[in-house]
């Protein structure tokens, strides 16, 4: 069966689907994006996900392209008529189609909204084989990694970087300060040498990722500190543990950066316990309507 896309008002096969070559999206990557894990017929932290998505539209001057009520709908409908009940839906809205200028349409115009989706591997279950390694590199981003927006070319070249050197991410640093922002599209975590979970604060210079959000409200739930307070490259090299978080990573152990193994190279205790905490996260609650 061939995968069905939303593509502005429309419901149309994949290969068939297509945006006008003048949106601006294309032209100029003014748009912002959103990737949801569907689990067991249930999207994870969606008010987290439609929360950042709201406010990256408004931190770009673009209104949503319907009410939230209705775009709960459409992605509802686009897992049903994949039948996808564990997978990744993916949804961008850009300002439209206009003729090419960089300055705002002056004319009103529509904004455009995709959503597709896809299915996954399962869910891990055995930590131990979920470990994966990472590189560093400069962080050679914008000054607004706050928003998600479809402007991705650093972190494409990032990402390219690290599987040519066989490792499934790269850690950007602050070339001035040396200090960690984050992975090129996922959250990065250490326990420190003192035993502290420690994730980078806030900030333009970071996305603030929703299941790094969503785990930190877990943490707290427990009892387990995290502080939010940046790291620097020598820390991170001096972590007893590290791990990633993002839609698709979940809590994913990293045993090596830059080849040099993470403490013993093994999954610590502390991350062991994360991916716990995290898997019944994922897991439990009701599931939403259909």
């Amino acid at each position: 069966m061939s995968r069905i896309a939303y593509v502005n008002g429309r419901y149309v096969p994949q290969p068939e689907a297509s945006v006008n070559i003048e949106d601006r999206g294309y032209q100029f990557g003014d748009g912002i994006y959103e990737v949801v894990h569907l689990y067991d017929g249930r999207y994870i932290d969606e008010d987290l996900h439609l929360d950042r998505l709201e406010r990256s539209l408004r931190e770009i001057r673009l209104p949503m392209p319907m009410s939230r009520a209705a775009l709960r709908l459409v992605l509802r409908e686009v897992a049903r008529r994949n039948r996808v009940t564990e997978g990744l839906l993916y949804m961008q809205v850009t300002r439209g189609v206009a003729r090419r200028d960089h300055a705002f349409p002056t004319q009103p115009t529509p904004p455009a909204l995709v959503v597709t989706i896809k299915r996954i591997a399962p869910y891990p279950t055995d930590v131990d084989r979920w470990g994966a390694s990472v590189i560093t590199a400069p962080d050679l981003r914008w000054a607004r990694c706050d928003i998600k927006t479809v402007n991705l070319l650093p972190n494409c070249l990032a990402r390219q970087a690290a599987r040519e050197q066989g490792a499934i991410e790269a850690v950007l640093f602050d070339p001035q300060t040396g200090m960690v922002t984050e992975g090129a599209a996922t959250s990065f975590w250490i326990v420190d040498e003192h035993g502290v979970i420690r994730v980078r604060h806030l900030d333009d210079a970071i996305l603030p990722g929703c299941t790094r959000a969503a785990l930190i409200a877990e943490l707290q739930q427990a009892g387990i500190a995290v502080e939010l307070r940046e790291f620097s490259l020598d820390e991170m090299k001096r972590a007893r543990e590290a791990f990633i978080t993002s839609a698709t990573s979940f809590v994913k152990p990293i045993l090596k950066i830059d080849g040099a193994p993470v403490g013993d190279g093994k999954v610590g205790p502390v991350v062991r316990q994360l991916f716990d905490i995290f898997a019944r996260h994922v897991k439990g609650g009701m599931k939403n309507a259909a």
